[in-house]
Parts: structure tokens; C-alpha cells; sequence
């Protein structure tokens, strides 16, 4: 759950990974999360790179750790107001273009943002609405839910959790809205992702597998994903 888009369309401009960081990249997996995980991650990789594949692991969490709720006093926290985010959006550190901001905002979503001074040390976005991912994907969900997006912390004030406090901050206010919890996905192959949202108490939902050949998208929901209503939508042009 960062603002990395796993949804990325690969292509031959991309460069391969060297044999060497490959076999590297397999052992550090295979260390940090078992050989189950290493080769899950070999058979994804062998089938990226046949067709476009991708496999997102859909997560949720509807209750507060009350670990996370305690804010270092000189942090602010809190949503975003418009003015803020489009003086934020000037630092292009932030990933917040005019664009982005315009679709975000017209669509009602909101940004939790924990702030040093003027400084934004990490925020998150979260949305009522289903929402687009790609330039062909778009990502539904049960409207009970809010789904969190476009997570960001500052790499000078990593380690400290604040993704983690500023999710849960949120999440508690959304609860206090009548929201039944907050809904996300990873990669399935981002483990070190997945261990983070974990350690924050998300649980999963279930898996989506979907891949692209020949122009067309096939999409694949399991039985988890549908009790929630999560999906992906391939868009009107998505052919094109």
C-alpha cells in the first residue's frame, strides 16, 4: 500500500532484471518469507513475462489497534482541506498533480495527512467510490467500505510508523461515520507490503488474478473478493 501502482503495464522498454539480481532477489525472499513465497514469486514472474499477469491480494481492516491511535504531540494530523492539498501538490515530491487533485476531489475522496510544521511527513487517500487505478483498471469494492489508496510517508520520517498511526486515525473516523472498515490491496508478491499491512491489522479478503492478452483483459475474482464486492473493472477503452 504505497503509491507505487501494481497495476503498471509492463513493456519492452522495462528493463530485465540481471540474472544475478533475479537469483539475489529469489534468496532474499526466500530468507525473509520461506521458499513457498520465493517460488510463488518465480511462477508470477515466469508468467508476467509471457503475457501481462498480475495477482492482488485484497486486504481489510475494521478494527482500531489502539497502539496506533497515540500521535506524536508535534505531529498535526487530520483531512486535508483543498486549499492545503493544492499547496502540497506544488512539491512534486508528493505525487499531487492538478489532475490527480481535480479527479480525487470531484469524486469526494479525502486525504489524511499528518503534518511537521508545513512539512507533510505522510498522508493517505481514501475513497467511498470505486476508483481507477490504471488507465484501464478501475477497483470496486462494497460501498460499506472506504478504500485506502496512495499511501505516502517522507523517507526522512520513515521508520516511525506514521502510515500506520495515520491509517488508523482515519479509520477510527470513518468507524465513527458508520463504516464497516477500511479495504486495500497489495501485490501478491509485495511481501514485505503485505507484512507491514498485516502488522497493522489487516486481514485478507481474498485474491483478484487477472491478465491481458490480445487487447482483452481476463478478471478473476475469488469467492472472498466477491462476498465483499471487490473487484476490478476493465474500462470501456481498455481494448484499445
Amino acid at each position: 500500500m504505497n503509491d507505487q501502482n501494481p497495476t503498471k503495464h509492463r513493456n519492452e522498454s522495462t528493463p530485465e532484471l540481471p540474472t544475478t539480481a533475479r537469483l539475489t532477489r529469489i534468496r532474499k525472499t526466500a530468507v525473509d518469507f520461506g521458499w513457498p513465497a520465493a517460488l510463488q514469486a518465480v511462477a508470477h514472474g515466469a508468467a508476467s513475462r509471457l503475457v501481462f499477469f498480475r495477482v492482488l491480494k485484497c486486504i481489510q481492516v475494521s478494527e482500531v489497534d489502539p497502539r496506533y491511535l497515540a500521535i506524536d504531540p508535534r505531529f498535526q494530523h487530520g483531512f486535508l482541506d483543498e486549499a492545503s492539498l493544492r499547496r502540497l501538490g506544488e512539491d512534486p515530491r508528493y505525487d499531487l498533480s492538478p489532475q490527480f487533485l481535480d479527479a480525487a476531489l470531484a469524486k469526494g475522496d479525502q486525504c489524511y495527512g499528518i503534518l511537521d510544521g508545513d512539512r507533510l511527513a505522510s498522508f493517505g487517500w481514501y475513497s467511498a467510490v470505486p476508483t481507477q487505478i490504471s488507465d484501464d483498471l478501475r477497483f470496486c469494492f462494497d460501498r460499506r467500505h472506504v478504500y485506502m489508496y496512495k499511501g505516502f510517508t517522507d523517507p526522512a520520517y520513515r521508520g516511525q510508523r506514521l502510515h500506520a498511526l495515520g491509517m488508523t486515525s482515519a479509520l477510527q473516523r470513518f468507524l465513527d461515520r458508520g463504516a464497516a472498515g477500511l479495504v486495500s490491496y497489495v501485490d501478491a508478491t509485495n511481501f514485505d507490503s503485505l507484512r507491514s499491512c498485516y502488522r497493522m491489522g489487516y486481514t485478507d479478503v481474498g485474491q483478484i488474478y487477472y491478465l491481458r492478452a490480445g487487447g482483452h483483459y481476463w478478471i478473476h475474482a475469488d469467492a472472498g473478493c466477491r462476498k465483499l464486492g471487490v473487484s476490478l473493472e476493465a474500462l470501456p477503452d481498455a481494448a484499445a
